[in-house]
């Protein structure tokens, strides 16, 4: 099977918010580069895109998921169904889970040599995407959010190549355990150093690890999930 392979341009979210998080299938040949493939957009490029976030794997698995979670809490339909380029995604297909998927495995796509580097962070776009104003909340509470990859080599990606892991790496952290270090467990000095330290964990997650422990404190995730100080 072949992985979906996605871009999107920047455009109006609402009247108030830009974004490219529309992401749709491409029908030629693209380059992947450093910072991703051409012509994909990143509205905001400080939280956004960048070579350790230059491209998004989103799990097709957890569009049906969100679809059972949605009837079973009886709520009210979406903006935009849950469906391949929803999530801002480039790359989605089955078998890939985030708790099977370390920081640091080196997968191929294509021409193209790509690296885990961090969990996805959900922020407030994914709310007004969907209609729903805890759909940030919930992603990072439930663990999926996907994760991001840097380019280790350049090169053409194509319609119908698949993603094939190349090398697994030595670290065994999970995309799921390092999103739950940072996010969803109590402060453990232990595990944050592990993520302080770690190789080849993108540098914004080391960072984000290094100020918990010197602070003691999380950071503050009302901008990010809310859009709100």
């Amino acid at each position: 099977m072949s992985t979906l392979i996605l871009t999107g341009a920047t455009a109006p979210l609402n009247s108030e918010t830009q974004s490219a998080i529309h992401k749709q299938p491409i029908n030629t040949p693209l380059h992947c580069g450093l910072r991703g493939l051409a012509g994909d957009e990143q509205q905001d490029r400080r939280h956004h895109g960048g070579v350790e976030r230059a491209l998004h794997y989103y799990p097709q698995e957890h569009y049906t998921y969100w679809e059972r979670f949605w009837q079973a809490m009886a709520l009210a339909p979406t903006a935009i169904p849950f469906a391949p380029g929803a999530f801002g995604e480039n790359l989605s297909d089955t078998g890939l889970l985030e708790e099977q998927i370390n920081i640091g495995d080196i997968f191929t796509l294509g021409e193209a040599v790509l690296q885990v580097s961090q969990p996805r962070s959900p922020c407030f776009k994914l709310n007004i995407r969907f209609g729903y104003p805890q759909m940030s909340l919930i992603m990072q509470t439930s663990g999926r959010i996907g994760w991001l990859y840097r380019v280790l080599q350049e090169g053409k990606v194509s319609p119908g190549d698949s993603l094939k892991l190349h090398e697994l790496s030595t670290s065994n952290l999970s995309v799921h355990t390092c999103l739950d270090i940072l996010y969803n467990r109590p402060f453990c000095r232990e595990d944050l150093e592990l993520l302080a330290e770690h190789k080849t964990l993108s540098t914004g997650w080391k960072r984000h690890a290094a100020n918990q422990l010197e602070s003691g404190m999380p950071d503050r995730w009302t901008r990010r999930l809310f859009n709100r100080e």
